[in-house]
């Protein structure tokens, strides 16, 4: 029958006196040990077996433990693996004491969970040196445990910060559905670390005339996300007429170009802006270091719209060109972040334009919605995760009526 549990008085209601567990079930034993680490200035707690001890481990957290190899109800390599495999328990620093301390001895209590030895026979000095030595350790376990658990809770701050950003940029995007009468809009946004720097939004100039943006900030990230929503001001209808005068898509870049320099970091923004006149019958664009986006004609051909340029911020002298293009009725226009084409596979083999428009002239002119979520899909079968490396945006415009030339 095991005996009751004993904790000494001595020092036990003093602030900071760290605290050892014995457990062994020969009392002599138990308690000359009890009484020289009292004397040492620890708080001793006693368990006549390693059953109790391990309920008194549990409860007390002790910062070390000294058992017994022999005992009853559980021996002392039992004792160990208990504690190994309980997480609450794992950091837990137990010293073996034994009579048995033969190599192969020795060996089998460590691999079954013991941190150290301490023979039945060893003076009062070697005493002190092993539990002075199993006390630093178990300090500076307890320092880890702490900061991990500071982290912990600081990791769980950001992460509530970062999905309320994330909130807010995506409430920036544009609502899917009619942008005018005859266009349609449908899009798919995929940040890749919770908080992405691609943008995405429509600049309503008049009834018959649309300003369409998706622009690219270098990184990832929070500061990535800033400074995208900061430049998503400047495209504000408003503003483009304060600063530019007009909807002309090499105009406003070539103005943007100069509102947002690179920054002490090396940070930049690529973008494509597209104006879209249903009156004329033509999308009008100009891009900055940005290749992504094709009009997907309604024959089936489909038209890369690109101009090698530098990314905004580079050079402020750069004047950005305006592209334009004829469009109709059942056109459609994509315009998408490189992270979509560049994701790699498992061989690190790029999916690649050529594969997206495959993947685009395949579906055909199935249903819009489809189209988007589908073509998203096959980029997360090529790469063979869910997870993109990069931010990935898509955004399809569909001219749905007649498109009136002048």
């Amino acid at each position: 029958m095991p005996i009751p549990v004993v904790t000494t008085s001595r020092n036990a209601a003093e602030v900071g006196v760290r605290t050892v567990l014995v457990v062994d079930d020969e009392p002599t034993a138990r308690t000359a040990l009890a009484a020289r680490l009292t004397r040492f200035g620890y708080r001793v707690i006693e368990a006549g077996d390693g059953k109790v001890g391990l309920e008194v481990l549990r409860r007390e957290r002790p910062d070390l433990t000294i058992l017994d190899w022999m005992m009853p109800e559980m021996d002392g390599p039992s004792f160990c693996e208990q504690v190994r495999r309980d997480p609450e328990l794992l950091s837990s620093q137990v010293l073996m004491m034994t009579s048995h301390d033969q190599p192969e001895q020795i060996a089998e209590g460590l691999a079954r969970g013991a941190d150290d030895f301490l023979s039945k026979a060893a003076s009062k000095y070697e005493i002190m040196a092993r539990v002075q030595a199993g006390m630093r350790t178990a300090t500076l376990i307890r320092r880890l445990e702490d900061v991990t658990e500071e982290i912990r809770k600081k990791q769980e701050v950001l992460e509530r910060e970062l999905q309320s950003a994330a909130r807010y940029v995506e409430s920036l995007l544009p609502a899917p559905g009619r942008l005018l009468p005859g266009v349609q809009m449908v899009h798919a946004y995929r940040p890749s670390l919770g908080l992405g720097g691609d943008l995405f939004n429509v600049v309503p100039w008049s009834e018959d005339v649309l300003g369409l943006y998706l622009l690219d900030a270098s990184g990832h990230g929070v500061s990535s996300a800033l400074r995208s929503a900061s430049f998503s001001t400047f495209l504000r209808r408003d503003n483009l007429l304060h600063y530019v005068g007009s909807n002309d898509p090499g105009a406003v870049l070539t103005e943007a170009n100069k509102q947002f320099p690179l920054t002490e970091d090396g940070n930049y923004f690529t973008i494509i802006f597209a104006r879209l006149d249903l009156r004329a019958g033509t999308v009008a664009y100009a891009t900055a270091g940005h290749n992504g986006a094709f009009l997907h004609r309604r024959s089936g051909e489909i038209c890369w719209m690109v101009r090698p340029n530098l990314p905004l911020g580079f050079d402020q002298m750069t004047t950005y060109v305006t592209e334009e293009l004829p469009v109709e009725s059942g056109d459609r226009l994509y315009m998408l972040s490189d992270g979509l084409y560049e994701v790699p596979d498992s061989n690190g083999e790029i999916w690649g334009q050529d594969r997206l428009k495959k993947t685009v002239r395949m579906f055909g002119h199935r249903p819009l919605a489809e189209v988007v979520a589908d073509t998203i899909a096959e980029a997360v079968r090529w790469q063979g995760h869910e997870c993109f490396p990069d931010d990935v945006a898509l955004m399809g415009i569909e001219l749905t009526d007649k498109v009136s030339r002048e």
